[in-house]
C-alpha cells in the first residue's frame, strides 16, 4: 500500500481532468522537470513549427523570407524556460508524495501494530471479552464513562446490572451458543424458548466512579431440575478489588404460550458442558419476601409504564428497568444520605409495554428517624400492575455515605405520598 501511494505520487499519470495535472500546468511552466533536465517552451516550439513551411514561391521562383523576427521570440521563450526557478523540482508535488508515504505508515502501524502508549490503557478496550478457566469463565472488561454515573459521582446500580447483562449474553456468543432469539442457544430457537430470570441477589461493596476500569467474570450451573444458575463478580480492573458480587437464577419460558417450561434434553446437552458446579458467589438470602398492599407500604408512586426502548428484543421488558422502577418509590431522604448495599428481587411476571404499574415501599422501623445516626436501612419493594397482579417482590438494603454527601439529610416523612 505504502509502495504503490509513493510510486503514483512520485510519478503522476497526467490526465486532462486531473486537480493534479492542472496545477502543474498553472505553476509548472511545462512538464514537470524532476531530473533537472531543461525543457523547451511548448509555445516556442509551435511558432516554429508553424514558420518551417516550404517557401512561397511567385511566379514559379522560390521567394525567401526572413525569420530574424520568429528567431528571436523563440530565443525568448527558451531563455525564459532555462530559469533556475523552472530548473528545480516541482516542490508541492514533492511534499505531496511525503505526506502520502507518511501516512500511509502511521495507517499500517496503527492497525497491525498497535500498542498501548500508557499504562493503562487497555490493549482491547473495545473487544467483547474471552473465555478463561478451561472455558467454563467468560471475562470482559468495561470502563465507567461520564454518562453513567449519578449525582454521587459513581456508577448507578443500573449500570453494574447493565454490565452484568451484557456479559452474559457475549459469554454465550463467544461460547457459539448464541441463536436468533435474546441469549437462546439453537436448540432453544427450534422450540420457541426462551430466557426468564425468577431471582437475582446483589451486593455492592463499593462503587466504581468515572475513568474505573471494571473486569466482570460470568459463570453457569445447575439450580435444581429445570434452572440454571449465572453467577457474576466484579473487580476493579487495577486493583483487583471486589466491588460487586451477584447470583441468578433463570428458567425456560416458550415464547409463544408465555408459559414455563423444563429443559428439553436438547437444550440440557448444549448448556451443560459449559456448567461450573461451584457455589453461588452470594449467600442466599433465604427470608422470605413480603407481599405488601396500600396499608403496609409507607410510599406508592402510580402510573409508571415502559417505553418503547425498555423492551427488549423478547418484547418484553429487560429485567433491569424494574430495579429503577422499585427506586422510584424509595424516600428521597434515603437516596441522599444512604447507598444501596444489597438487594434481593424475586420477578413473578413479565411486564408488557402497555402494562401501567405501581412502585410499593416499606421502610423497616429502624430506618424511621435519624438518618445520619440510623446506620444501615433496609426497605421492602413490591412492583405490580394497576389490577393489583404483582411483577416483582424486592429487598434493598441502604448504608450510609461516608464522603461526598449531596443534598441535604432529612426526617422520612411519617405520611405516604
Amino acid at each position: 500500500m505504502v509502495a504503490t501511494a509513493a510510486t503514483s505520487s512520485f510519478f503522476p499519470v497526467t490526465s486532462p481532468s486531473s486537480d493534479c495535472a492542472t496545477k502543474t500546468t498553472k505553476f509548472g511552466s511545462g512538464s514537470a522537470n524532476l531530473g533537472g533536465t531543461k525543457s523547451k517552451s511548448t509555445s516556442g516550439g509551435l511558432k516554429v513549427k508553424a514558420n518551417a513551411q516550404a517557401p512561397p514561391k511567385i511566379n514559379g521562383t522560390a521567394v525567401g523570407l526572413t525569420s530574424e523576427g520568429v528567431k528571436h521570440e523563440d530565443n525568448l521563450s527558451s531563455h525564459s524556460s532555462r530559469t533556475f526557478i523552472n530548473q528545480l523540482p516541482d516542490w508541492s508535488m514533492l511534499l505531496a508524495a511525503i505526506t502520502t508515504i507518511f501516512l500511509a505508515a502511521e495507517k499500517q502501524w496503527m492497525m497491525l501494530d498497535w500498542k498501548p502508549r500508557r499504562s493503562d490503557m487497555l490493549i482491547d478496550p473495545f473487544g467483547i471479552g474471552k473465555i478463561v478457566q478451561d472455558g467454563l469463565v467468560f471475562r470482559q472488561n468495561f470502563s465507567i464513562r461520564s454518562y453513567e454515573i449519578g449525582a454521587d459521582r459513581t456508577a448507578s446500580i443500573e449500570t453494574l446490572m447493565n454490565h452484568l447483562q451484557e456479559t452474559a449474553l457475549n459469554h454465550v456468543k463467544t461460547a457459539g451458543l448464541l441463536g436468533d432469539g435474546f441469549g437462546s442457544t439453537p436448540e432453544m430457537c427450534k422450540k420457541n424458548l426462551i430466557w426468564v430470570v425468577t431471582r437475582m441477589q446483589v451486593v455492592v461493596d463499593r462503587y466504581p466512579t468515572w475513568g474505573d476500569v471494571v473486569q466482570v467474570d460470568t459463570r453457569v450451573s445447575a439450580s435444581g431440575k429445570n434452572g440454571m444458575r449465572r453467577d457474576w463478580l466484579l473487580r476493579d480492573c487495577k486493583t483487583g478489588e471486589t466491588l460487586t458480587r451477584a447470583s441468578s437464577v433463570w428458567v425456560m419460558m416458550n415464547k409463544l404460550t408465555r408459559k414455563l417450561s423444563k429443559i428439553p434434553e436438547e437444550v440440557r446437552g448444549e448448556i451443560e458442558p459449559y456448567f461450573f458446579n461451584t457455589p453461588p458467589v452470594v449467600d442466599e438470602d433465604s427470608r422470605k419476601l413480603p407481599k405488601l398492599d396500600d396499608n403496609s407500604a409507607d410510599y406508592i408512586h402510580s402510573g409508571l409504564t415502559p417505553r418503547w426502548n425498555d423492551l427488549d428484543v423478547n418484547q418484553h421488558v429487560n429485567n433491569v428497568k424494574y430495579i429503577g422502577w422499585i427506586l422510584e418509590s424509595a424516600p428521597q431522604s434515603i437516596l441522599e444520605s444512604h447507598e444501596l448495599s444489597a438487594m434481593t428481587l424475586e420477578y413473578r411476571r413479565e411486564c408488557g409495554r402497555d402494562s401501567v404499574l405501581q412502585s410499593l415501599t416499606a421502610v423497616s422501623d429502624a430506618g424511621i428517624g435519624d438518618l445520619v445516626n440510623s446506620g444501615s436501612v433496609e426497605c421492602q419493594h413490591l412492583l405490580r400492575l394497576e389490577n393489583s397482579a404483582e411483577i416483582m417482590r424486592g429487598r434493598t438494603e441502604w448504608r450510609p455515605k461516608f464522603a461526598n454527601n449531596i443534598g441535604s439529610v432529612g426526617q422520612i416523612p411519617a405520611a405516604s405520598t
